[in-house]
């Protein structure tokens, strides 16, 4: 695979660490885990997004953009790194973010992500749940063409073809530091939701004919819709790449831990955030990461994992948004 024909900027701090959870592993008593600390990419507090957007940037560059247009939940990560994004290359940004989750304190909407939006510089307009904030996305980007700007338009969490080629990109990192370390994973597991993370590490890895499996956590719709999702965007990527075709079967999703809804924290979330921190000094967040975590943890619990597996988590981090949810984690703890 050649990622050098697509347009890229650099943007992340690569590569980023791969640690072994030894204080976790051995709280847990089950398979060594380790960690890919995605949470360190570097672009305003890290996270999974900013591989993304090494190529979506690239990509709006080329093609003239002077505004970078998305859209997420309120206290979105994506958002908030693409208005780093854009404040780095000189780019205007406008940001739609979606009321998704009922009944927050006032709080939620100025703190943690969306305060760093605005801090980036990016320009920030609210709508109420259950719209198509894709098609809403467009449509303000039609606005602003018809009054001179160019706007180019990066769906939610940076998921489309062009941000999926951030996690082949990862997939032809992670397979470097294996051979480095003369380590082999059983598997990797890791919260899925706008898909393009996951269809990124899938179709990179099955391009490096890797049989690593890839476990997605679900964090807002059921097994067979997230599967579903994962693999469209997997079969365009596949096809982006020139590679071979990439059957159903290989797309995991477990959707146990889903819990209320999509960014409302279940209590294993908290008990994860809470575990990591304490055992570990990393900082997980309540959307994904979190999710993620809870739901390796409780498959060890439940013996789903062995002793003598090797079990990698990728961190797709976050916590800025741990702001938002401070009573939630104070009432835990």
């Amino acid at each position: 695979m050649n990622l050098s024909v697509f347009p890229q900027v650099k943007l992340c701090h690569c590569p980023t660490p791969l640690e072994q959870l030894e204080r976790l592993s051995k709280i847990l008593g089950g398979p060594e885990i380790w960690i890919k600390r995605d949470d360190c990419t570097g672009l305003s507090t890290g996270g999974n997004k900013t591989r993304k957007l090494e190529f979506l940037v690239g990509d709006a560059l080329e093609k003239g953009a002077d505004t970078l247009v998305t859209q997420g939940a309120v206290q979105s990560n994506h958002a908030r790194q693409t208005a780093a994004a854009a404040a780095k290359f000189g780019l205007k940004c406008h940001i739609l973010l979606e009321r998704r989750i009922p009944d927050t304190n006032d709080a939620y909407e100025i703190t943690g992500n969306v305060f760093l939006d605005k801090l980036h510089g990016a320009t920030v307009e609210f709508r109420e749940s259950g719209l198509d904030m894709n098609a809403e996305g467009e449509a303000v980007s039609r606005k602003l063409s018809e009054v001179g700007s160019k706007p180019y338009f990066i769906p939610g969490g940076g998921s489309n073809t062009v941000g999926a080629l951030g996690y082949v990109n990862c997939a032809l990192e992670l397979i470097s530091q294996f051979k480095a370390k003369s380590i082999q994973f059983d598997y990797l597991v890791h919260a899925t939701g706008s898909t393009g993370t996951q269809a990124g590490l899938v179709s990179g890895l099955e391009g490096l004919n890797s049989e690593l499996p890839v476990m997605g956590i679900s964090v807002r719709q059921n097994r067979e819709k997230q599967i579903d999702a994962v693999w469209k965007l997997v079969r365009k990527t596949a096809e982006k790449l020139k590679i071979r075709e990439i059957s159903r079967g290989k797309i995991l999703v477990d959707d146990r831990y889903i819990g209320k809804g999509y960014a409302i924290p279940t209590d294993g979330t908290i008990e994860a955030i809470t575990l990591l921190a304490q055992t570990e000094g990393i900082l997980l967040d309540p959307v994904y990461s979190g999710k993620g975590m809870a739901g390796l943890i409780d498959m060890v619990r439940n013996g789903d994992f062995s002793q003598g597996e090797k079990i990698l988590f990728l961190h797709t981090g976050g916590s800025a948004a741990l702001f938002a949810y401070e009573q939630e984690l104070i009432e835990y703890s």
